[in-house]
């Protein structure tokens, strides 16, 4: 028989077995055990009670109609087919022809070890295949402090871009600073008019600027730092001054909020580039010469319902100014096209649904396949405190700050309970909940799970136990086995959320990870006072330290902290 590839957790199980049966599938089909057939979707689940297996096979059944077989038959031809596996311990056709399959026992064993070896970069694949990713999030209008509305997507943002880094990806990661615009002459308006009335000056706020108290701290702070030099300018002149100032402090004040939720930036991309660059003008250039410009009513249009969307979209209104959706053409034109990203993922909020056709549709009219931009919507999260609904306490009396969010439960509440959800759901944030410290909150259960196993390696070490060289060979408790079992999904988890871009199973693991070892650490005594079982004790300090690294891998993919201590 042909032997499959090698126990590296470089790829997860589930890929291992999807190999194993392809092969036996071909096997068999050379070998006219089974008629030729076109297989397209080889799927492998994990069965949802323990007595079918670590993972089965429903293809014998989707085999039957185009194969003219018996399922059952089938599913034994491609069991007898199998290529050997260290990684398979045993492998069966139950009930209508399904193929189940259970992990070997050693196998599972030598995984320790092998987690240990790798540490910090264990659960990484290559997948990837180092293709160039691009994910931009959050991105909102630098008019203002960021505000919860926005935490959603940047826990998101922030935790697919360590998915698809761990499965092998190259990953950026990107703010779109919205500084071009009638919001941000609206803005620099604003912030002349407040700072006039800092100065002791009389002065009107725009109809529809910015009237947030935010809005005073800021001209405040513009005048502590540069006096009142600006009432020596014109107005015109004094305005874009200032405006430019409010700006970077805005800007400045949004990368500290997201920097204490754990949200990070390679590049932090300039709308106004786009204009003073060149792009804006090319990519015209490009949509016109393509034949998908449209002129009506004194306007230009982008033709997208040539390319399937349901409506054209405006690109410069009559009166000559370029539209968001122009600039966001010129924005992917400078992803795709200038950059070279091979994918991109814009993770935009609810009220943007209405934007992933046309954007789709511009993509297309540039020439690049839709498929390699994905727009991802996450939804509204509603905050409660216990049973009630609540507004957070707030700084400035009109936004619910990030910083509120942080100072009341924290950034990694915030990032887990976040996390929980799947983006396209809406979701209850429990604060008191998030706060909480005891085991029915699941950040204190995951964290502590982590600090448990920190306190009791440091005994380990305390005691001067060598465990390094431990028998593997006598973890064969349930409980140790299911722990194994647990930590080795971990590689094919990361798969699962690189593919389908779903962050979300992230906490689920790690709440299961957690309950996998406090039940180890009921049923079996770690560190053993007695006599004979010093090779047990060292074992066992193996399997938690591979606990530790599977757990705190977990944590950080999730860009939360580990702690030692709680």
């Amino acid at each position: 028989m042909t032997t499959a590839s090698d126990g590296s957790m470089s790829a997860s199980i589930r890929s291992h077995i999807v190999h194993c049966v392809r092969t036996a599938l071909d096997t068999a089909q050379a070998s006219s055990q089974l008629p030729e057939t076109e297989v397209t979707d080889l799927s492998i689940e994990r069965p949802q009670k323990a007595e079918n297996g670590d993972f089965s096979c429903s293809l014998a059944m989707k085999l039957a109609r185009p194969m003219r077989m018996n399922p059952k038959a089938i599913g034994e031809a491609i069991v007898a087919a199998l290529p050997d596996s260290e990684i398979v311990g045993n492998v069966w056709v139950a009930g209508p022809g399904f193929v189940n399959f259970s992990l070997d026992e050693e196998w599972l064993q030598s995984q320790v070890g092998r987690v240990i070896e790798q540490g910090q970069s264990f659960g990484s694949s290559d997948i990837g295949g180092g293709e160039s990713v691009q994910v931009e999030f959050v991105s909102v209008n630098p008019t203002g402090p960021v505000h919860v509305g926005h935490a959603r997507g940047a826990v998101i943002g922030s935790a697919l871009a360590n998915a698809l880094e761990a499965a092998g990806c190259d990953v950026q990661r990107e703010y779109y600073v919205n500084d071009g615009g009638t919001q941000m002459e609206l803005f620099y308006r604003t912030a002349y008019a407040r700072y006039l009335q800092q100065c002791g000056r009389e002065a009107e706020i725009p109809d529809d600027g910015y009237r947030g108290e935010y809005m005073n701290d800021l001209a405040r702070e513009i005048r502590e730092r540069h006096g009142e030099k600006y009432l020596e300018m014109d107005a015109e002149q004094a305005t874009a001054a200032i405006g430019e100032v409010a700006l970077e402090t805005i800007v400045d004040s949004i990368r500290n909020s997201l920097d204490r939720l754990g949200v990070g930036y390679d590049v932090w991309f300039r709308e106004r580039s786009l204009y003073t660059e060149g792009g804006f003008d090319n990519v015209m250039s490009l949509i016109d010469e393509r034949g998908y410009r449209a002129e009506r009513d004194g306007a230009v249009w982008f033709a997208a319902t040539e390319l399937g969307a349901e409506n054209d979209a405006v690109l410069i209104r009559s009166n000559g100014a370029p539209t968001y959706f122009a600039s966001d053409v010129a924005y992917h034109h400078n992803k795709f096209i200038e950059r070279g990203f091979e994918r991109v993922v814009d993770i935009w909020g609810a009220d943007h649904q209405g934007h992933v056709n046309r954007m789709k549709a511009a993509v297309s009219a540039m020439g690049v396949d839709p498929d390699q931009l994905t727009l991802m919507i996450y939804q509204m999260v509603t905050f409660k405190q216990g049973d009630e609904l609540v507004r957070l306490s707030k700084r400035s009396g009109d936004i619910i700050t990030v910083d509120d969010l942080v100072d009341q439960v924290g950034a990694d509440a915030c990032r887990y309970f976040f996390l929980s959800r799947a983006a396209e759901t809406q979701m209850e944030f429990d604060l008191e909940l998030a706060a909480r410290q005891s085991s029915d909150n699941p950040v204190y259960y995951v964290q502590y799970a982590h600090a448990r196993i920190a306190s009791i390696i440091a005994g380990a070490n305390e005691l001067s136990i060598e465990f390094e060289d431990a028998d593997l060979t006598l973890l064969n408790h349930e409980a140790e086995l299911a722990l194994i079992r647990k930590i080795v999904q971990l590689p094919e988890l990361v798969e699962v959320m690189a593919s389908n871009l779903e962050v979300h199973h992230l906490p689920h693991y790690a709440q299961e990870l957690a309950t996998a070892f406090h039940w180890f650490y009921q049923q079996c005594r770690v560190i053993s006072t007695v006599e004979g079982e010093e090779e047990l004790t060292k074992a066992r300090l193996r399997l938690c330290l591979a606990s530790k690294i599977a757990l705190a891998r977990c944590l950080s993919l999730m860009g939360m902290s580990a702690p030692d201590r709680m």
